[in-house]
């Protein structure tokens, strides 16, 4: 099923398929998520996902992401999927 809208009451529709997600990993402790201390937030998981968005309000997600990222900071090739990152997510 495709994502819904709760306030619009609508589905979702699809915006772009196979959009790049970069998961930061927190460096030290007490490390806010999100954009309030993006500097504490170190590269660590490349994911890839679907971005959706409701044509009521023009909110957007993303969906549609596997259980395994494309690849991790340890791999020979992050740097290079890193680059093509669009999105990124600072939550653990």
């Amino acid at each position: 099923m495709k994502p819904i809208c709760v306030p619009c009451q609508r589905f979702y529709r699809p915006k772009k398929n196979g959009v790049l997600l970069l998961e930061g990993m927190p460096i030290g402790q007490d490390v806010k998520p999100g954009t309030a201390e993006p500097e504490k937030w170190a590269p660590y998981k490349v994911w890839v996902g679907d971005l959706w968005e409701c044509e009521g309000c023009g909110h957007e997600t993303i969906a549609g992401v596997p259980s395994l990222p494309v690849t991790e900071h340890y791999q020979s090739d992050f740097k290079r999927y890193a680059e093509c990152v669009t999105h990124k997510v600072n939550d653990c």
